[in-house]
């Protein structure tokens, strides 16, 4: 993997959450443009914009791709820009929500999310290519996980980026079917998509590098067919998830203030909704955090919720 890698100009800045993986090209060849697909959370900015700074040394950062704009994903763009006024690609079906700004359509408002407005200048075209440290990539649509997602995939080295739709064990979220949508198909088909390609190795959205491509494809499978056989458990786990994160973000809260904050979080109160109507949110949150704190992911200490 590591000689592939350096064939294809990148580098890969394998993140902890909150932040997405970054991919460095351009970084070892001045002839190149410097690029950065996906750029973490915003909390996570300064130690982006260090990293960026430490592997270019005195050439700036000419450019910035998002495979999709989740806030864990584009977080960094703002400082990023800051920092070097560089041009951001998004996926075009994302444009209009960036220039108008609109924080629910980009989901940070229902998400309860952080994401520093930044300018968008260009957008990914899926069925394109797009040229990164010399080598032409393949945008394709990657739909599932997001609407608007994309990955991508260069041919000759068999190297796919594969964001949030393909995890080594698994895939992200699919968000469109916790507002009431349909996304399980638009994965399947995600999934069958991917299969048809040849891949020596992936770096995904979270997680390390791996070259297993037909296990990955394997486990998601399996993954995606019991989500699909039984709805509310992706629901619940959905739920966790984003209480995870947000107590990542705060390390703790009191447990009064973090119902509050669920209920008025318009993503988990409609999975509730949705899903878990029959019992009430208060006892629906202490099941969750109770399954939380089994599995090691939080604790409770003097009614405060705190991050494990």
């Amino acid at each position: 993997m590591i000689a592939a890698f350096e064939q294809a100009g990148l580098i890969v800045l394998e993140r902890g959450w909150l932040s997405s993986n970054n991919i460095l090209f351009g970084a070892a060849n001045p002839d190149h443009e410097t690029v950065l697909v996906d750029t973490g959370y915003w909390t996570h900015a300064p130690q982006t914009v260090a990293l960026v700074r430490r592997l270019l040394g005195d050439r700036p950062l000419q450019r910035i791709v998002n495979t999709h704009l989740h806030s864990d994903h584009c977080g960094g763009n703002h400082a990023l820009q800051q920092a070097y006024g560089c041009a951001v690609d998004v996926p075009a079906g994302e444009a209009d929500k960036v220039d108008r700004w609109d924080e629910t359509r980009l989901t940070y408002r229902e998400t309860g999310q952080g994401c520093p407005r930044f300018e968008r200048t260009g957008v990914l075209q899926a069925d394109t290519e797009i040229e990164l440290a010399g080598r032409r990539w393949q945008v394709i649509a990657s739909p599932g996980h997001d609407p608007e997602s994309m990955v991508l995939y260069e041919p000759e080295l068999e190297l796919l980026i594969s964001a949030d739709a393909l995890w080594e064990n698994g895939f992200g979220i699919v968000f469109p079917e916790l507002e009431g949508g349909s996304g399980f198909d638009a994965v399947g088909a995600t999934l069958d998509r991917l299969a048809a390609l040849r891949v020596r190795a992936v770096i995904p959205g979270h997680g390390p590098a791996f070259d297993d491509f037909s296990g990955a494809l394997a486990r998601a499978r399996r993954r995606f067919d019991a989500l699909v056989a039984d709805p509310s458990r992706h629901a619940r786990h959905a739920a966790k998830v984003m209480i995870k994160f947000h107590l990542m973000e705060l390390q703790s809260q009191p447990r009064d203030a973090l119902v509050t904050w669920l209920e008025a979080n318009a993503l988990i109160a409609g999975v509730h909704r949705l899903h878990f109507g029959d019992v009430s949110f208060e006892s629906w949150f202490d099941a969750l955090i109770g399954e939380l704190c089994a599995s090691g992911a939080l604790s409770v200490r003097d009614d405060v919720v705190e991050d494990a």
